[in-house]
């Protein structure tokens, strides 16, 4: 008798899990995030740091046919020593349900700040990487992306 009682119980959570799951896939106008919620965002990270534009290389498709798979690459100038590297690059999204993409984090030891990753756009928008130098600096670079083909639901 426990294991009908157990058996039910799944049942019920896959039932209530299957159906909160349609409900946010369905659910239309949802919160995207904006200009200001990646600005709010780096405010918290980098509290009342400069932002300078420059020394990332943020490559990006000025047109992306299709948002759920969106290549994007970065690299940042940087000698990679031990007195002059790169700490981390964050990246965010101006259209996104939320506005953190992904998060790096840096050593002397790496041979360059580099990477390539693939994102899921829900719709156009710009992409903003931030960068962080060892002695502080904050570094920006931003790009739009126009998706024609939404991956995040539209």
């Amino acid at each position: 008798m426990g294991d009908v009682k157990s058996a039910r119980t799944r049942r019920e959570f896959l039932a209530a899990a299957a159906a909160g799951t349609a409900v946010l896939t369905i659910a239309p106008g949802s919160v995207f995030a904006d200009a200001s919620h990646v600005a709010a965002e780096i405010e918290k990270a980098f509290t009342g740091k400069k932002l300078i534009e420059g020394k990332i290389k943020l490559d990006l498709p000025s047109i992306a046919e299709n948002g759920l798979v969106v290549p994007l690459n970065f690299e940042v100038e940087s000698p990679m020593t031990e007195k002059d590297y790169v700490k981390s690059v964050r990246l965010y999204a101006e259209g996104n349900p939320g506005p953190g993409l992904a998060e790096y984090h840096f050593s002397p030891m790496s041979p360059k700040a580099a990477a390539q990753i693939r994102i899921r756009l829900a719709k156009t928008q710009n992409i903003v990487a931030v960068a962080e130098m060892s002695n502080g600096e904050i570094y920006t670079a931003k790009k739009e992306v126009k998706v024609t083909i939404g991956g995040c639901g539209g």
